[in-house]
């Protein structure tokens, strides 16, 4: 990261002994959660401190295993667990993920190789409407790598939302928005005021959609890990 922040990296997660890139025994689930959730803590609280940040050195944080191995805890979980992307591989059908499937993967992108595959599409039902939408199956790779980064971005990008900002967040769900509203509009508020970002930068799709994601994340390795559309 700027201003030093690789070589703190290195050193400091462990308080003096990194997992970061290193030939180690893949974590138990609940130790990685725990090393994890320091990272996160680490990365949210210096986005706090220094505004101006830029983070340079992400990527070694998706590659590293106790990442690797929540984010797949995640996707394992996840009600999707049951759909297979283009290469017919289920997450519910990968077992000891730690002996073949993490593995592979974190050698493919510690070597620049990971490349993601185009999702696999299917038509459903849209809620409260007689009308269908597509929906994109991403991979088990793909959806494991996606996990990788949030766990990583996520923190960092935190900082920057206020309290009354809603969405895709933890604990700031759009259905949370509304039992906010409806908690204020029964006292003596009258007005709601929504605004909704652009679904893509003012340079068209792909394009930033803030100055937020130029500003904070200069790690090149990071956007390439994206999905193709």
């Amino acid at each position: 990261m700027a201003k030093g922040g690789s070589e703190f990296v290195a050193r400091d997660w462990k308080g003096g002994r990194s997992l970061v890139n290193t030939d180690v025994l893949w974590p138990e689930r609940d130790w990685a959660e725990s090393q994890v959730l320091r990272i996160q803590t680490k990365l949210h609280q210096w986005a706090i401190d220094d505004p101006d940040r830029r983070f340079d050195d992400l990527f070694n944080l998706v590659c590293d295993p106790a990442v690797l191995v929540v984010a797949w805890t995640r996707v394992r979980g996840n009600r999707g667990k049951r759909s297979a992307g283009v290469d017919g591989l289920r997450p519910d059908a990968v077992f000891s993920a730690e002996e073949g499937f993490l593995p592979r993967l974190r050698e493919d992108l510690k070597a620049r190789q990971f490349a993601p595959l185009p999702v696999r599409e299917r038509m459903i039902p849209k809620p409260g409407s007689s009308k269908r939408r597509r929906l994109g199956i991403p991979t088990a790779r793909d959806r494991t790598v996606q996990s990788a980064l949030k766990l990583v971005l996520e923190p960092i990008f935190e900082a920057d939302f206020k309290p009354c900002s809603y969405g895709f967040r933890p604990r700031r769900r759009a259905h949370d928005a509304i039992a906010e509203i409806h908690q204020f509009s029964s006292r003596t508020y009258e007005w709601v005021l929504v605004r909704q970002h652009r679904p893509h930068g003012p340079d068209g799709p792909g394009a930033p959609t803030n100055r937020g994601q130029t500003r904070l994340v200069g790690d090149q390795g990071v956007p390439a890990c994206g999905h193709p559309r």
